[in-house]
């Protein structure tokens, strides 16, 4: 259970903050919603409080959990490829994985459409699903790193890019 001021993470939504915990009636019954702010874009939310961990509300990672996504972005050798891989279904793959309440699961696909945009230029599709999953990796590990999500950005490109050719 949440108290108001927690920070908690939402899936494909990102990192928000419990304002309040209301009582609203809904037919004869009564039910405590959280009502959630989300931080990157000021949208406020209702979550049943009892529906909570079904819809994946959950609080933040910890440091050492967040430390290491952040550093798992070096490695590259994990990637399982997309070659004969049909772009709707890697799509729809991807866009199930945003809403995961797993942070791993997210940076996973923000890991893979980096690699794979080392390799060829994105569709608009992919841009757009990299912009998404960019936000909800670098906003939930700077609340939790305490550091700006422009500097977290930075460190997860700085891991993408292509390595320097040495001259001779």
């Amino acid at each position: 259970m949440f108290t108001i001021g927690d920070l908690v993470v939402y899936p494909a939504q990102g990192v928000g903050k419990i304002e309040s915990i209301d009582q609203k009636a809904i037919g004869d019954a009564s039910c405590a919603f959280y009502i959630v702010r989300i931080l990157s874009n000021d949208i406020t939310l209702m979550v049943p409080v009892g529906n909570a961990d079904n819809v994946g509300l959950r609080a933040l990672s910890s440091a050492e959990h967040a430390q290491a996504i952040l550093d798992g972005f070096a490695d590259h050798s994990s990637f399982p490829g997309y070659t004969g891989q049909n772009w709707n279904r890697r799509y729809r793959e991807y866009t199930e994985r945003l809403k995961s309440k797993k942070l791993t699961d997210v940076a996973s696909v923000l890991h893979e459409l980096l690699l794979i945009g080392r390799g060829k230029e994105l569709s608009f599709g992919e841009r757009r699903l990299l912009e998404q999953a960019m936000a909800l990796v670098s906003g939930e590990l700077s609340v939790v790193l305490d550091n700006s999500e422009q500097a977290i950005r930075k460190a997860i490109q700085q891991a993408f890019a292509l390595p320097e050719i040495q001259e001779s």
